[in-house]
């Protein structure tokens, strides 16, 4: 469960303290569990309500995050000082590209409305059924549907347009750019090569590409995978670098 509110809210510390105060909160309302859903549907219902609360007064994120942060971590030395710390120091702190690809999913989830990162993280990425997902969200049939149809159309437009990795014309190029930095000595195109998603860009549809995508972000784990400090570290860089801006949009707004 921690791993899905690190993915909707961007944060450690905020995935921390919002499960601390799930299982607070399911303590306090054990006796309210009649058993109408699985306690893992309960609990992960309680856990969206107290991540909706916490990001609903926040920003939603551009669909350019990436661009964002890139020119922000250019220009910030800091940044490069503490993040070649953590690659040098740290057993998770790699930059491998398959976990970029993992970090950019989440990016790209989070220029969505809420309720639709909600739903497509809960089925595409966690395996929720629908009406699991509606007693989750206290929501209908018909809008769980609604929102994971245009949540996937939306986010597949966005890899059209925006990833490098399979359309030459992409202009997101951290994939590169960050993992030549942090590894310099790794030969990426063999690296691109491994992914599935690179060897099925040729010949997959834009859904096959997207399921690549999730099957990719569903076997890494956010907060134990090779890269988990590393990631940790550029997702401040961005949080940073779009509390700066102001052109984008309010979280809420369709």
């Amino acid at each position: 469960m921690k791993s899905y509110i690190l993915r909707i809210t961007a944060s450690v510390a905020d995935a921390e303290d919002i499960v601390q105060d799930t299982y607070i909160k399911a303590s306090e309302k054990i006796d309210t569990f009649r058993g109408q859903s699985s306690l893992k549907t309960w609990l992960f219902a309680i856990a969206s309500h107290l991540a909706k609360d916490n990001l609903r007064a926040r920003k939603r994120w551009v669909e350019q995050v990436t661009d964002i942060t890139k020119e922000a971590a250019l220009s910030n030395p800091q940044f490069f000082r503490e993040a070649m710390h953590i690659r040098a120091t740290s057993p998770q702190g790699q930059f491998e590209i398959k976990e970029h690809i993992a970090f950019c999913f989440t990016c790209i989830a989070k220029s969505l409305p809420l309720e639709q990162q909600i739903c497509l993280l809960l089925k595409e990425v966690y395996e929720f059924k629908v009406s699991e997902i509606m007693q989750i969200i206290d929501s209908t049939e018909a809008m769980i549907k609604y929102y994971l149809h245009t949540g996937r159309s939306k986010m597949m437009t966005v890899f059209d347009s925006r990833c490098a990795l399979i359309n030459k014309q992409g202009i997101c190029h951290q994939c590169s750019e960050l993992n030549g930095i942090f590894n310099p000595k790794q030969d990426q195109q063999e690296e691109l090569m491994k992914l599935e998603l690179v060897k099925g860009s040729k010949k997959f549809n834009r859904e096959e590409l997207f399921i690549l995508r999730t099957k990719l972000v569903k076997a890494i784990d956010p907060l134990r995978s090779s890269g988990a400090d590393m990631q940790d570290i550029i997702m401040k860089c961005v949080r940073t670098a779009i509390g700066e801006r102001s052109d984008f949009f309010d979280l809420n707004r369709e």
